[in-house]
C-alpha cells in the first residue's frame, strides 16, 4: 500500500510540475501571446500525463485524481478503505508539485492565485463535461485497449485545454493545488469550490452513462 501511495503522490506532483512549470515557461516566452502560452501548457500537460500513467499505472493504477478514485470506488473497482489514503496522497503530491515548480523558476514558494477569470456558468459546465470526458476515455480505454489509456488521457487533456472554456481542470486535487500558484495556470482560491463541485457532478454523470455504454462481458 505504501508503494501505491508513493506512486500517487509522486505522479500527482509531476503532473502539477508539468502544469505549473509549463504555464510559467509558456507565458514567459510567449511575449504576451496567450494562445501560444496555452498551447505550450496543453502540450506539456499531455506529455507528462502520458509519462506518469505509463510508468506508474502498473504500481497504483495511476489515478492522480480524486474524481477518478471516487468513480472506481463507487463502481466497486477500488477498495473504499484505500479511497481516503489515495486522495490525501494526491492532494499532498499536487501541492508539493506546485511548490517544486515555483522553486525551479525562482518564484516565492508560498503564493495565492489572483487569477480571477475562472468562474461563471460556462466554465462550471465545462468542468462537468471535462470530468465526464476524462472518465469516458479512461473507462473506454480500459474496456477495449488498456495499453492505450496513457496516450488517450494525454491526448484528451491536451485537446480539452482548448475545447473547454475552463481549460479542463477535471481534477479536484489539481484544482486545489493551482489555487496556491499566482501564475498562468493558477485559479483564485474563492473559485475552487465550484470547480470541485462541478467535477463531482461530472463523476455522477459518468456513473449514470458509462456503465450503460461500456457494458461488462457476459
Amino acid at each position: 500500500m505504501m508503494q501505491k501511495l508513493l506512486a500517487e503522490l509522486i505522479g500527482t506532483a509531476f503532473l502539477l510540475i508539468g502544469v505549473i512549470g509549463s504555464g510559467i515557461m509558456g507565458e514567459t516566452l510567449a511575449d504576451g501571446n496567450t494562445a501560444i502560452a496555452l498551447l505550450a501548457n496543453a502540450i506539456a500537460t499531455g506529455c507528462i500525463l502520458y509519462g506518469i500513467i505509463t510508468t506508474l499505472g502498473p504500481v497504483s493504477g495511476a489515478h492522480f485524481n480524486p474524481a477518478v478514485t471516487l468513480f472506481f470506488s463507487i463502481r466497486g473497482e477500488h477498495a473504499w478503505r484505500d479511497f481516503t489514503p489515495y486522495v490525501v496522497a494526491q492532494v499532498v503530491g499536487a501541492v508539493l508539485g506546485v511548490w517544486a515548480a515555483h522553486i525551479m523558476f525562482d518564484l516565492p514558494v508560498l503564493q495565492a492565485s489572483q487569477t480571477m477569470h475562472r468562474t461563471g456558468g460556462a466554465q462550471w459546465f465545462s468542468e462537468v463535461i471535462a470530468t465526464f470526458g476524462l472518465l469516458f476515455v479512461i473507462v473506454g480505454g480500459v474496456k477495449h485497449k488498456p495499453d492505450t489509456v496513457p496516450p488517450l488521457v494525454g491526448l484528451y487533456i491536451t485537446g480539452a485545454y482548448w475545447f473547454t472554456s475552463s481549460t479542463s481542470f477535471a481534477n479536484p486535487a489539481v484544482t486545489f493545488a493551482r489555487g496556491f500558484s499566482d501564475t498562468f495556470a493558477g485559479i483564485y482560491p474563492g473559485h475552487i469550490m465550484m470547480f470541485g463541485l462541478m467535477q463531482l457532478v461530472g463523476v455522477g454523470v459518468a456513473l449514470l452513462i458509462l456503465p450503460r455504454l461500456f457494458t461488462p462481458e457476459t
